[in-house]
């Protein structure tokens, strides 16, 4: 069955961080705008489900405050539902609670290898635009300062934190360009209604300024002539749309986009590309609850020597409303070995859990809630940082955002935010000349 449709300024398909900032920048500037998005909620990897009473989030729980991404909620005037802990970051060695907030990178470094300073140089010469080739990964290139084995476990595990990638996967120049340009440590914060609270807000705005958003509705065909994209098909309400439109932005990854039917439009030279620059890396996500604190650290915690795991945090410390009465509710993150490439998913969750076991003893009485491999075709960055595709394609009116098109050495749903930004500029100067 097919039906007709109205045309739109813009089509945006993908609701994630990068297609929902695209999307409500778009709507803010009074263009009439369409947001697809093939599942039954909105925000992509970084939403939220119900588990036996619990709000669980999907993917990311950290919101960045300060920045893109409030910005872009401001634009519709919707408040940003966030509340940060404090301490927001801490890191767990050796079973100690360290705040890096307190001394900085020196003082923790200095706390393990006689190199801090030196290590220390080497960000400042980053922030002065310093920076190592592509080629040297960031475990190269710390070895070439220090041998210290914990030292070498901490940078592991923010590679794997920020960029859900080993320190021998990621490029050393992203890393530094990230924590040495971009800052580290920014300000966070969680919704205490799940992160899909957050996304439900900013839909809400668009719809309130007369934006449309279609959920479970998948992009089945891709249409294009002269250079250009006329239209989607679109399957929603059981028949397929031709949806119209002067811009469209994708946030789907370049990856899913070039498959697409139609999409040889693209060009051979760009689908190839499409499917062999990004490197998809996964992470595995632990969410469970206790009925005993595992550790008081309220905020987001790296750890040193671990297997697998890289980080976790409490979120019924700063929002105890996601739990029921009772219950302290955790989610862990762990990055496999290796997270570019193939792994065998049973082995790199139990090592993950171990980690667990080994570092809180009171882990052994946890109620598990979720356990997701993020991972192929939906995983946790569609392309880790150093690795990414150009925001542009060949066709002069489509454009990409999201997590596979981030500004280099970027991470988070800021850059995602920051990739909506950029697009919804490039549409608007689009259909201003339209």
């Amino acid at each position: 069955m097919n039906a007709s449709t109205d045309r739109y300024d813009a089509v945006v398909f993908g609701a994630g961080a990068g297609g929902m900032s695209a999307a409500a920048r778009l709507t803010a500037a009074g263009k009439k705008v369409l947001l697809v998005e093939r599942l039954n909620r909105l925000g992509g990897r970084a939403s939220s489900e119900v588990i036996d009473g619990h709000i669980v989030n999907v993917g990311a729980i950290a919101i960045e405050l300060g920045g893109l991404f409030e910005e872009t909620f401001d634009l519709l005037g919707v408040p940003l539902d966030i509340r940060e802990p404090n301490p927001a970051t801490v890191f767990y060695i050796d079973g100690k609670v360290i705040n890096v907030a307190k001394g900085g990178w020196g003082m923790l470094l200095g706390t393990f290898t006689k190199q801090a300073a030196k290590i220390g140089a080497k960000f400042a010469d980053a922030r002065a635009g310093d920076l190592p080739e592509d080629k040297l990964s960031t475990q190269q290139w710390l070895k070439q300062y220090t041998s210290n084995e914990t030292v070498h476990a901490i940078f592991r595990n923010l590679c794997a934190a920020i960029f859900a990638a080993n320190a021998d996967e990621l490029p050393a120049r992203a890393f530094l360009v990230y924590f040495a340009q971009k800052g580290a440590f920014k300000r966070f914060g969680f919704c205490p209604r799940g992160t899909v609270g957050l996304w439900n807000d900013l839909g809400d705005g668009i719809r309130a300024k007369g934006g449309e958003i279609w959920l479970n509705a998948p992009v089945v065909a891709m249409h294009a002539q002269n250079g250009r994209v006329i239209a989607l098909d679109v399957e929603h309400e059981g028949a397929v749309h031709r949806v119209h439109a002067d811009a469209f932005i994708s946030n789907i990854g370049p990856t899913a986009t070039a498959t697409l039917p139609g999409a040889e439009a693209l060009g051979a030279d760009y689908i190839a590309r499409a499917k062999s620059v990004p490197r998809p890396a996964a992470n595995i996500v632990i969410n469970f609850a206790t009925r005993e604190r595992l550790l008081d650290a309220p905020g987001l915690v790296t750890f040193g020597k671990t297997r697998r795991l890289c980080n976790m945090g409490e979120l019924t410390a700063t929002c105890p409303e996601l739990a029921p009465a009772g219950w302290y509710q955790y989610v862990a993150y762990a990055v496999p070995r290796p997270a570019i490439g193939d792994f065998d998913d049973k082995v790199e969750i139990e090592e993950s859990l171990a980690d667990l076991r080994e570092l809180f003893p009171g882990f052994k009485d946890a109620k598990m809630l979720s356990i997701r491999v993020m991972r192929d075709e939906w995983p946790a960055q569609r392309s880790c940082a150093g690795f990414d595709m150009p925001q542009d394609t060949p066709l002069a009116n489509l454009w990409h955002v999201g997590d596979a098109v981030k500004d280099y050495g970027d991470g988070g749903t800021q850059a995602c935010a920051y990739t909506g930004r950029e697009a919804a500029n490039k549409a608007l100067a689009a259909l201003a000349r339209a």
